[in-house]
């Protein structure tokens, strides 16, 4: 299971918001796909950010007016990435060694990534229970 790839043990597409959204549209796009992170992009889909539900409770107790804040004010732009050929061995290590949920999937462009996909703690215990 180690050393599967991050491109066979993701199911692919990614939920995004641009930095420009309302943290109210976030709220309930997360609500709405059950989800607890949303990629950002920039206005050319490039990688810039994530946002979590940890984040919008931030914002909640920080700021009355939470609802129309900027995602950019709130998001996390210190991305943990992977390539789509690195290991879950890789994805593993990180999220222990980071203290963090999930990673990033992404495709490089230039100097710029293009998200692709979410490889969580809970993908990573799927295919830990999936192998026998």
């Amino acid at each position: 299971m180690k050393e599967m790839t991050v491109i066979e043990a993701k199911r692919f597409g990614v939920i995004t918001c641009r930095t420009t959204a309302t943290l109210m549209s976030v709220a309930c796009t997360m609500q709405e796909n059950n989800i607890s992170a949303l990629v950002v992009v920039d206005g050319e889909g490039y990688l810039a950010g994530v946002i979590t539900r940890t984040d919008l409770v931030r914002a909640g107790y920080e700021q009355p007016e939470w609802q129309q804040q900027p995602v950019r004010a709130y998001m996390n732009g210190d991305v943990v990435t992977v390539n789509l050929d690195d290991r879950l061995e890789k994805v593993m290590a990180l999220l222990i060694e980071r203290h963090i949920h999930r990673v990033v999937a992404v495709k490089p462009f230039g100097d710029k990534l293009k998200p692709v996909g979410v490889l969580s703690a809970a993908d990573i215990i799927y295919h830990m229970a999936s192998c026998r």
